[in-house]
């Protein structure tokens, strides 16, 4: 991968497993996120570009957008394969029964100029968007 990162937030003793912990991320995450993500898909549609990852191979089903690739209950891989770039979202949870840990990590591979370019645009946001929806990890289902 092109670019990495990782961010982390402690979850105490809650009971959810690495699927709950990514719904609540991805289905339950903050409004501004949602319109952000819509803005997105009204942008790279004229490029071609995935506006999600329905009909890719998704063994454990989709998350929001994102089909789910592998599954355990700490540890879960979503994402998908575009002409542009390869998107993966690693969601772990780790710890002990009374003091867990979610782990949220972002890979991606570029695969040509459009991939690197989206790459750098998307930057200033990713970390805005992630923190925020990892914000969504504590709070309880709606």
């Amino acid at each position: 991968a092109q670019f990495i990162d990782a961010y982390r937030v402690e979850i105490g003793a809650s009971p959810i497993d690495a699927r709950e912990a990514c719904v609540r991320m991805v289905l339950h995450g903050p409004r501004w996120v949602d319109a952000l993500v819509r803005l997105r898909n009204i942008l790279v549609s004229p490029f071609g570009l995935k506006t999600s990852g329905e009909g890719a191979p998704a063994p454990h089903g989709l998350i929001g957008l994102f089909p789910v690739v592998s599954e355990t209950p700490e540890r879960l891989v979503a994402g998908f394969n575009d002409y542009h770039l390869d998107f993966r979202i690693v969601v772990e949870l780790a710890g002990e029964a009374t003091s867990r840990e979610v782990t949220s990590t972002t890979l991606v591979r570029t695969h040509n100029l459009l991939g690197r370019t989206y790459l750098s645009l998307i930057m200033p946001f990713h970390k805005l968007v992630v923190r925020g929806m990892m914000g969504r990890i504590m709070e309880p289902a709606r």
